[in-house]
């Protein structure tokens, strides 16, 4: 019996379905309404749905897969080359019922309702920091501009304006100063909710066993130990922890031809936030390893010796994001094996 594959391009309101058999024929194309969608599927006998990777698809993956369907979703990237002919909803949805078919086509991993949540609140905190990055900086460049100077770094900016604020013989006006106080009072608002949600993060962490579990390796604390359970989950999409480094981005790209392979720096592909919280936490881990006898922290030390230390930074975040599949898959705590000298 032939399994039927169903392309499904998803929008806001339209949604265009391609039916296709094992062969790659197309069989039949509908187009569905949003409202119609979940009465349409529920009648459907069960078959294989796939969508684009996108916004929704975490939820219609969820609902279809409540009707008694097989979901699967799939970058981006991956489709394009098997569109053809113009750029439409039908062709589309075409491409993705095709480029799943491929036996070496590489897919997404589909979200819980759980996941969604914790990456909600990791998506709010990092627009909340990136913008109290970029308030801070337009801080410092405008004392500048009076001749006050302040070091790099939050911490002497909160504490070296209210004294530029109180100061009555530098230049500030009036006018300047209830400007730079309104800037002050906003600082300190993006100050306090990126607290609230690092204690939000914090509780997530202590409830979650999964999330318990990987702060157990160092260079984990709960926010990162929630952004991969965020990101990945239990580990079961994924075959392997190199299988996990790629999607993180954290291993060697490659140009390579002719028998001769050279390799490039890291790919950079996939989740960049997770990526980037993997490699500060790699930094924590790798500035602290001297004093530690346990396999990895030897490893470390070695690596940082003949390296230098960005490449070992990346080079132990790959390391980390590996251990992080195998303690996920195997169900297991990290193991602190003591190297003997």
């Amino acid at each position: 019996m032939n399994t039927i594959t169903i392309g499904l391009d998803i929008a806001k309101s339209a949604f265009h379905l391609i039916w296709m058999n094992e062969s790659g024929k197309v069989l039949k194309k509908k187009q569905l309404t949003r409202k119609k969608m979940f009465e349409y599927f529920s009648n459907l006998l069960p078959c294989i749905v796939v969508m684009e990777a996108c916004g929704s698809t975490h939820y219609w993956s969820r609902v279809l897969i409540r009707c008694g369907h097989e979901v699967k979703a799939i970058a981006p990237q991956f489709i394009t080359a098997y569109r053809k002919g113009n750029k439409n909803d039908y062709n589309d949805a075409e491409a993705i019922a095709e480029a799943s078919q491929r036996h070496n086509m590489r897919f997404v991993p589909l979200k819980s309702l759980e996941q969604q949540d914790i990456q909600m609140v990791h998506r709010i905190r990092e627009r909340l920091v990136h913008n109290r990055t970029a308030l801070s900086n337009q801080i410092r460049g405008l004392l500048a501009e009076y001749g006050l100077v302040t070091p790099k770094g939050l911490a002497h900016l909160k504490k070296n304006l209210p004294i530029f604020l109180e100061d009555a013989d530098n230049e500030l006006s009036a006018f300047t100063r209830r400007y730079f106080l309104s800037l002050r009072e906003e600082l300190d608002d993006l100050i306090q909710k990126i607290a609230l949600l690092d204690k939000e993060i914090m509780a997530i962490s202590q409830e979650n066993t999964v999330c318990q579990r990987l702060t157990t390796m160092n260079g984990i604390g709960p926010l990162i130990s929630s952004a991969l359970y965020a990101g990945i989950g239990d580990g079961k999409a994924f075959k392997s922890g190199r299988h996990v480094s790629a999607w993180l981005g954290l291993v060697p790209g490659q140009h390579s031809t002719g028998g001769k392979p050279t390799l490039l720096g890291i790919s950079k592909r996939g989740n960049t936030y997770l990526r980037t919280q993997l490699i500060n936490g790699a930094r924590s881990a790798l500035r602290h390893c001297d004093n530690k006898t346990d396999q990895v922290s030897v490893w470390a030390q070695k690596l940082k010796a003949r390296s230098n230390y960005n490449n070992a930074t990346v080079a132990l975040a790959n390391k980390m994001a590996r251990m992080a599949w195998a303690m996920l898959h195997h169900q297991e705590d990290y193991k602190f094996k003591t190297t003997i000298s």
